[in-house]
């Protein structure tokens, strides 16, 4: 299954030259990184990214990670994954641009629910 991640453009550009992500400022302060289910991103991208516009979504396969990716509760007790560590650009299966619709909502890339 793919699990994602969303991240300012920026970060995404430094991941690529550093050959791994690091996270985002939130992550390191949480020391894990949050990634969303495919049925999860809308909901943290209208919760946590509403105002953003430089975002890229990053699809990695889950299964890669071992005991260090967690499925833990967060807003209202549903499960996300958790990331115990750094992302290797290896496990990354593609990363797009989240674009927005002419109202302003989110546009998902091909093949997010």
């Amino acid at each position: 299954m793919l699990i994602y991640k969303i991240c300012h453009k920026p970060e995404w550009t430094q991941a690529l030259r550093d050959g791994i992500y690091a996270g985002s400022a939130k992550d390191n302060e949480d020391h894990f990184m949050h990634f969303s289910t495919a049925a999860q991103v809308k909901a943290t991208l209208e919760r946590h990214y509403a105002a953003a516009d430089d975002l890229v979504l990053i699809a990695v396969q889950e299964d890669l990670f071992g005991d260090v990716l967690k499925y833990e509760p967060a807003r209202g007790g549903e499960l996300f994954p958790h990331l115990y560590g750094v992302l290797p650009l290896s496990f990354v299966i593609w990363a797009r641009p989240i674009g927005r619709d002419a109202d302003g909502g989110f546009m998902l890339p091909k093949g997010v629910v």
